[in-house]
């Protein structure tokens, strides 16, 4: 499953540098996570990097977009 930014972003920026598929990018209020590039930091991690970095827990499983 994908993850999600949800709207307790705090844009520090934390996520996007932790990504090793740069599925992150900075969007208007929050960053973002492009569903099609995360792959939940399988191969690179043992845990998803953004959702362990994360200062305001803003990283969470988007159920909308499961893994392929």
């Amino acid at each position: 499953m994908a993850y999600k930014i949800t709207e307790d972003c705090a844009k520090c920026g934390s996520c996007e540098l932790e990504c090793p598929n740069q599925a992150i990018y900075e969007g208007e209020a929050t960053y973002l996570i492009d569903p099609d590039k995360c792959t939940e930091c399988v191969g690179f991690y043992e845990s998803s990097k953004c959702a362990e970095i994360c200062p305001v827990s803003a990283s969470v499983p988007d159920p909308d977009h499961p893994r392929k």
